[in-house]
């Protein structure tokens, strides 16, 4: 048999294995990076005195839980303050914003001055993320975060805000109202 036709009896194999390669390895590519990341908010009973609506945040737990009726709660994964900058009692909801411009308040400048004085919506450096819940606390939130600060929810990382995964901000920002209640805990 000549070399020929030893290399086209191998043809449609070889040329399967070059077609999938060079066009559907792309492909492949183009669908895993633009799936949504997993939403980490899970519906859990919450025992407790809190009317529906209430949103409580646990310092201990680094949960945020929106309390629903009949004793549930919807639960998500939380940053919280760090050591000398937590807080404590009640607030309400004073805004929601869709992918806010942000400017790091004075304390955040003091510690990082390499920081802009602002920050545009939508930004990947943006800290607020893809939505922001303010409180009627002097420069505190519920916001989301940056693909790089992801790794900090779980934590206690912040100057006082409440850091949630982009996905679950997004859930709970649809999920609450302006006015409502939020309570920190220990």
């Amino acid at each position: 048999m000549t070399k020929w036709k030893q290399w086209s009896r191998h043809t449609p194999a070889v040329l399967t294995f070059i077609l999938s390669s060079v066009v559907l390895a792309p492909l492949a590519f183009l669908v895993v990076a633009t799936v949504p990341a997993l939403a980490a908010h899970e519906q859990v009973s919450f025992p407790g005195n809190y009317p529906g609506g209430v949103t409580v945040i646990s310092q201990h737990q680094r949960k945020l839980y929106l309390v629903l009726e009949g004793g549930r709660a919807v639960a998500y994964p939380v940053a919280v303050a760090k050591h000398g900058k937590e807080w404590s009692g009640a607030a309400h909801v004073e805004g929601k914003y869709i992918e806010p411009a942000w400017s790091p308040p004075e304390s955040v400048k003091r510690d990082h001055p390499e920081l802009p004085d602002v920050i545009p919506g939508g930004s990947p450096h943006n800290p607020m993320g893809a939505r922001a819940i303010t409180l009627d606390r002097d420069e505190v939130a519920i916001h989301g975060t940056t693909r790089a600060m992801r790794a900090s929810v779980g934590t206690a990382a912040s100057y006082g805000c409440i850091r949630m995964l982009n996905e679950d901000v997004v859930d709970l920002y649809d999920r609450v109202n302006v006015g409502a209640d939020v309570m920190m805990v220990p």
